[in-house]
């Protein structure tokens, strides 16, 4: 199965996101705008595990959540990957979540490590992944309609749980299920 971990985001947050990207894909830009569901901060992608490894993963990731307080998020501004880049493959909107944040990634990182599974070799980098692009075509607008949002704020909530998804690849998309939630201290 092919898994991941992520905070799932507020239902409002996720509405204002979709606004977003309604008006980027007005603008006629060739790119795979990702859908309601697929709106979520990925802390950890793990790829295809077991079932025995999911047990292993859901353990690890009840652990390190109770040792983690409740904490503000923000989506905030945005911005391309590769950053500065004429040709940009991601369109994204920024996470701004300060050292809780940091350090509930750094300490799944770490414990998963620890239960075999490998570290990531990028440094963490919170972000929304608004769409991919897949061609040239219309970019121009809208990148300049991107632009025009990199202050703006699309919303805050506070992070208390965090999820174990599945993600099912499908020719319409990936669809995600819940394999284990976990609550962080209040």
């Amino acid at each position: 199965m092919r898994t991941f971990i992520a905070v799932d985001l507020a239902r409002e947050l996720k509405a204002g996101l979709q606004d977003l990207i309604r008006r980027l894909k007005g603008k006629g830009g060739e790119v795979k705008w990702t859908g309601v569901h697929g709106l979520h901060l990925t802390l950890k992608f793990l790829g295809e595990i077991s079932a025995e490894e999911a047990g292993t993963v859901e353990r690890v990731l009840r652990t390190v959540a109770a040792r983690h307080a409740a904490f503000p998020l923000e989506i905030k501004g945005t911005g391309v990957f590769p950053p500065e880049a004429k040709n940009p493959r991601v369109l994204w909107t920024a996470i701004e979540g300060g050292e809780a944040l940091a350090a509930l990634q750094n300490d799944l990182e770490l414990e998963l490590e620890k239960a075999g599974f490998p570290r990531e070799e990028r440094p963490f980098r919170p972000h929304l992944t608004l769409g991919r692009v897949k061609g040239s075509r219309g970019l121009r607008d809208t990148m300049a309609e991107l632009e025009r949002h990199r202050e703006t704020s699309f919303g805050r909530m506070t992070v208390s749980r965090v999820t174990f998804f599945q993600s099912t690849l499908r020719p319409t998309g990936a669809e995600y299920s819940i394999l284990a939630e976990a609550e962080l201290r209040c």
